[in-house]
């Protein structure tokens, strides 16, 4: 059963709990806590404040039921996530939220266990242009590129300063033209298209470096100030590890070039793709150095890459066009509108006609 969640903040699933509830692996009076409601799944998000500009939270929780959300994001903060559980397992993402409208699914029974550090003004800007600026070129050229679409949407006009843009989208002060728009909503068909380089670039596997850190955090044996001060450095420590490692590659610049290059001919052939064969001979390289470059750099095959591609192009066609699910499916290269949905469905967890439906109604 999927559940349908219209919220204006996700503290609306959520009860007041108590810092010294024994589920917590440790916590201080300063802490805020709350619980998920019983109805909807058991867990807690735990906030802990280290300065008046950064907070840790620790999430766990299990949703008892397919959970639909839609709300809207919290324009003033920056998320380096790490999650060792969920749909992200060992992997770390990097987050700026603007405030634009989310929409997704929570999927039942699926536990999500992850540290989030949060930065806010006065350090939110330095931080999310410092993850820009850590990103690869054609990453760093996406983000530049999304960025100028969301300012130029949502505050009007242009700014040649990526540090301006974002002072400017995180300033919750800030008026916006229209309000209730996704990402979805605002980037061009090729911007979409090229987005899906950003995707995968803010997500990155975790180091031993950064396991190290984040069990420390979790077992902390400190109190009251100290224990303030050992999470500031820990988490600070993490973020760096968390930037650095962007600027690592396990490739050749010609590998990465090759990869790269198939990944755009992907992008841009959903309906037609070439076979791997003829994809490595097209980009000068062969079928095994493709195939591992895609793992190394995506976490999937490029056949993988080519069906996440087609499924997030479905899912913005659904939430901003008028096409039948089947005008959908074919526009994004599947002939049967039953493996589509089978395959959105497994991505996503929810009936594409549903998806679409909720959507619209939303929109409305």
């Amino acid at each position: 059963m999927t559940t349908q969640l219209q919220l204006n903040h996700i503290f609306d699933c959520l009860l007041p709990g108590s810092p010294s509830d024994p589920r917590l692996l440790h916590s201080d009076s300063a802490d805020q806590v709350f619980f998920y409601t019983s109805d909807l799944g058991e867990g807690y998000r735990q906030e802990i404040p280290l300065r008046d500009d950064l907070t840790l939270m620790i999430i766990d929780y299990t949703p008892n039921r397919d959970l639909l959300f839609d709300l809207m994001g919290d324009g003033s903060r920056i998320e380096f996530e790490f999650h060792l559980a969920g749909p992200y397992s060992g992997y770390s993402l990097c987050i700026p939220c603007f405030r634009l409208r989310q929409f997704g699914v929570r999927r039942a029974h699926r536990h999500i266990f992850k540290v989030e550090v949060i930065f806010k003004r006065p350090t939110l800007v330095e931080y999310a242009q410092s993850f820009i600026e850590h990103l690869s070129p054609r990453a760093n050229r996406a983000a530049e590129h999304i960025l100028q679409s969301i300012y130029r949407r949502q505050v009007g006009g242009t700014s040649f300063s990526t540090d301006a843009m974002l002072d400017q989208l995180f300033d919750p002060v800030t008026t916006f033209f229209e309000q209730g728009l996704s990402i979805e909503h605002i980037l061009t068909d090729t911007l979409y298209e090229e987005s899906a380089i950003l995707s995968y670039a803010t997500r990155c596997p975790m180091t031993p470096g950064m396991k190290l850190l984040i069990e420390q955090i979790l077992s902390c044996p400190y109190e009251g100030m100290t224990r303030r001060t050992y999470l500031t450095q820990k988490v600070l420590k993490l973020v760096d590890l968390r930037l650095n490692a962007l600027l690592q590659t396990p490739f050749r610049d010609a590998d990465m070039g090759c990869i790269l290059q198939a990944a755009a001919l992907l992008r841009a052939q959903l309906i037609t793709p070439p076979s791997l064969e003829t994809l490595a001979r097209q980009v000068g390289t062969n079928r095994l150095t493709l195939t591992q470059g895609f793992h190394k750099l995506y976490g999937t095959t490029p056949f993988g890459y080519l069906r996440d591609c087609r499924l997030n192009q479905a899912r913005r066609l659904m939430m901003t066009s008028d096409l039948s699910i089947t005008q959908v499916a074919a526009a994004v290269g599947y002939t049967s509108r039953s493996r589509f949905a089978t395959a959105f469905r497994k991505k996503n967890g929810i009936n594409p006609k549903l998806f679409q439906l909720q959507a619209w109604q939303s929109a409305g």
